[in-house]
């Protein structure tokens, strides 16, 4: 056998040690409705993940979805989601422009990511504005992120905040509205290799 079908069957026994083949053929059945894609999985036995999608586009990596996320792709709009992120619990994530999150992301139960308001404010054009999400960010249980915000690499979001500004690399932020607390030390995590 050669090292590279060593390695590739190495992967797949890893992985099937963190997720069950029944995750994996759920993740196979909820990609169909993502534009591109790497292996996705879908976690718990609550309601299915749902894509409520009017014309945009959905790329994921190798990521994990669980039960009651809701992704909402407007005309035109992109929703990208990098490798070995997850979205977990009843997230939600509403695109009307663009909203990237990077690779290694963590994203809470009840978050929700909006880049728009949805609808104008009297005397006021409705305006959009992508949201940029780095790669390593955590983001805690019932935050809300908004328009028009980046969140840098290695940064985390403590549980219940509303993130309405830019938040740094590496930064420990919280509160309504978020405000860097902190900032911490991150050592990127090395490949696995065989």
């Amino acid at each position: 056998m050669k090292d590279e079908d060593s390695n590739v069957l190495f992967r797949i026994k890893l992985r099937l040690q963190r997720h069950s083949l029944w995750e994996h053929i759920k993740g196979l059945w909820f990609s169909r409705k993502l534009s591109t894609h790497g292996i996705v999985v879908v976690t718990g036995s609550g309601s299915f993940p749902k894509v409520i999608n009017r014309g945009g586009e959905i790329h994921a990596g190798h990521c994990q979805f669980y039960e009651g996320v809701r992704l909402e792709i407007g005309k035109g709009a992109s929703l990208i989601i990098g490798s070995g992120s997850y979205l977990n619990r009843n997230t939600l994530v509403v695109v009307e422009t663009k909203v990237e999150i990077g690779n290694f992301c963590k994203i809470a139960w009840d978050v929700i990511i909006m880049d728009s308001d949805l609808h104008p404010i009297e005397g006021k054009i409705l305006e959009n504005k992508p949201v940029i999400i780095e790669d390593h960010v955590w983001i805690g249980c019932r935050s809300i992120v908004l328009k028009g915000v980046r969140i840098g690499k290695g940064a985390i979001i403590a549980a219940g905040s509303v993130v309405t500004k830019d938040i740094p690399a590496y930064a420990i932020a919280g509160g309504v509205p978020a405000r860097v607390i902190t900032t911490r030390s991150f050592i990127e995590p090395q490949a696995i290799k065989s």
